[in-house]
């Protein structure tokens, strides 16, 4: 359920909504999740030797010349075969079960998810604010959610990553919100919580239970699924 400052904000004019974490997973980080697909593979290396690993073969992915023709499930293929490569194991684990682990688990998610941004979309404007590779609207189509978004912003696209305001702005500006009406939905509290409260909006912070609250001004709202903001504005 929804822990708010009130029981139900009721429905903003518009939403900017965050990817990796957010619409394909609560609150999980893709790291998180390509690392638990990597160990149910035989993998043996811990989240803090993977996980720069992992951020490497991000880098790579943005720099492909060919990345903007990538869809989702090629990139995660793509990524877990590079990931393979990368890992001193990686000979001993099946990229392709990896990446089928992360896939299957992202397309479950967003099938649970998106009956509720269906009808978030009828009542306001949604737009996606993203850092990610350079393939956003791709991966959006594939799994038939950009139809359902006034506008996105990539950040390998524009250049421009969160927690920069400029993403933010823009992103505002193409939805033709104020900031005073829009929220801020992500899972990642630096990059969307702290820089949207900068800007005047409202803020859900996606994220686990477990997960302490960081210092500094709280975000208006914290929920555990992503359904959740059901409770929130519907």
């Amino acid at each position: 359920m929804a822990e708010a400052r009130s029981t139900h904000a009721g429905m903003p004019t518009g939403v900017l909504l965050d990817f990796g974490g957010t619409l394909d997973a609560d609150g999980i980080r893709w790291a998180v999740r390509f690392h638990d697909a990597y160990r149910a593979e035989g993998g043996v290396l811990e989240l803090e030797v993977f996980e720069p690993i992992f951020k490497d073969t991000d880098r790579a992915l943005e720099s492909r010349p060919d990345i903007g023709r990538l869809g989702f499930r090629s990139m995660v293929d793509a990524q877990a075969g590079m990931l393979a490569q990368a890992c001193p194991d990686g000979s001993r684990i099946d990229a392709q079960r990896v990446a089928g682990r992360f896939y299957t688990a992202t397309v479950a998610t967003i099938t649970r998810n998106r009956p509720l941004l269906e009808r978030l979309s009828r009542q306001t404007r949604l737009g996606v604010v993203a850092n990610f590779t350079g393939n956003l609207d791709r991966c959006l189509a594939e799994l038939g959610l950009l139809h359902l978004f006034t506008a996105t912003a990539d950040s390998g696209v524009l250049r421009v990553p969160k927690p920069d305001l400029r993403i933010f702005t823009g992103m505002l500006a193409a939805l033709g919100v104020p900031a005073a009406q829009a929220w801020m939905v992500g899972d990642n509290f630096e990059a969307d919580i702290r820089p949207a409260q900068a800007l005047g909006l409202s803020t859900c912070w996606l994220t686990t239970p477990d997960r302490a609250l960081p210092p500094g001004d709280p975000p208006t709202a914290r929920i555990a699924r992503f359904t959740d903001l059901e409770t929130l504005f519907l």
